[in-house]
């Protein structure tokens, strides 16, 4: 396998594939999920912009910005059942591009007001190559915001259920995750109906239907590689990407949103 196509499948695009395929709709509380993660631009800050979304995947985050009056842009990803959901998803906003694309190798420099990437480097082998990739595409003076896992307060996650997927869930064949992912979903349904509520994440899945909710699940589940990021980390690594003024926002007491923009000189 070539170092490129070696580099993309171990971001896991064919098993984020089947899960937007999946899950294709477009369900109105991914709007308030789009704006925590996304907390420094407010609708107002995407009208008449332009913007990259790095692994778009079934759309979800594009669409939102085009509601809000964007000019239009980009939307990337690598498998084709992520791409047949977004171009199904977006096709009412004919000033977006869904295209396959790399997140390693935008072929994007100056372009756009915004790129943005939600849940999507923390996957990757090689994040700061995705980071750079997306500084290149933005215009001197844009900005470039990701979301990402948190170390903080997913000692839960990173102790015992992520050593789980790395050893046995992100080697099975990705059908038989996605039904394995009932059972954890249907405990922490139950969970949640109980009152488990300790701090805003799940505060706010609680709200969630049990489709949703197994969605989010599998999610977990799935991918060959997951990142969990201090808030420290999150910040070198935008710096590190020649990034000014860069902002971190704790996003539901355990993730990190992070905007910075690109320098004009």
């Amino acid at each position: 396998m070539a170092d490129t196509e070696k580099r993309d499948r171990e971001g896991s695009p064919d098993r984020f594939g089947y899960e937007w395929g999946t899950y294709a709709e477009i369900l109105p509380i991914y709007e308030e999920q789009f704006r925590r993660w996304t907390p420094r631009l407010a609708a107002s800050d995407w009208r008449g912009a332009t913007f990259l979304d790095v692994g778009c995947g079934m759309g979800r985050n594009s669409f939102w910005p085009m509601s809000y009056g964007a000019a239009g842009g980009v939307a990337v990803d690598l498998d084709p059942r992520s791409l047949a959901a977004a171009r199904h998803n977006l096709a009412r906003f004919p000033a977006l591009e869904v295209q396959e694309r790399s997140a390693y190798d935008l072929p994007f420099e100056n372009r756009f007001d915004v790129a943005f990437s939600i849940g999507v480097i923390h996957h990757l082998e090689f994040p700061d190559r995705a980071l750079a990739a997306m500084v290149r595409a933005v215009k001197p003076g844009g900005r470039v915001a990701i979301w990402v896992y948190g170390r903080e307060n997913n000692g839960w996650l990173i102790f015992f259920l992520d050593p789980l997927r790395r050893a046995l869930f992100s080697r099975l064949p990705v059908a038989w995750v996605h039904h394995l992912s009932l059972y954890p979903t249907a405990l922490l349904w139950l969970l949640l109906r109980l009152g488990l509520r300790p701090i805003a994440y799940f505060r706010l899945i609680a709200t969630f239907g049990l489709p949703h909710l197994r969605s989010i699940v599998f999610d977990q589940m799935l991918p060959r590689i997951a990142n969990y990021w201090s808030r420290e980390e999150v910040a070198a690594m935008m710096s590190e990407a020649g990034l000014q003024d860069v902002t971190l926002d704790w996003v539901n007491e355990m993730s990190w949103a992070a905007i910075g923009r690109k320098s004009i000189e």
